[in-house]
């Protein structure tokens, strides 16, 4: 869910620094450049949380440079089963690398 769909009463970037800090992981969708997803995404890094993240397949190439090392899942209008489908994957390979770190 986005934060701007939320009623709160707060600052919008504390509402969202207060959600990271409470996620165990982020999901991140890096199509059309938008700057805030960059800051969301350094942010949860920061705070040593795992950052999935997603891009139309399009636009792999416009990625900024400093985040183009990273996997990103694609995804294609009208496949969303699939996209659907890459995401729960990647999700419990998120879940189950973290719960090994932690033993």
């Amino acid at each position: 869910m986005l934060v701007s769909d939320e009623r709160h009463n707060k600052d919008i970037s504390h509402k969202i620094i207060a959600d990271i800090k409470q996620s165990r992981f982020i999901v991140a969708d890096f199509t059309d450049q938008n700057n805030g997803v960059y800051f969301e995404a350094g942010y949860a890094m920061g705070e040593s949380k795992e950052v999935i993240r997603l891009i139309k397949e399009e636009q792999i190439k416009a990625l900024h440079f400093d985040t183009r090392q990273f996997a990103h899942i694609p995804w294609n209008n009208g496949k969303w089963e699939e996209l659907k489908e890459d995401l729960i994957n990647q999700i419990k390979a998120t879940i189950l690398n973290n719960n090994e770190k932690e033993e």
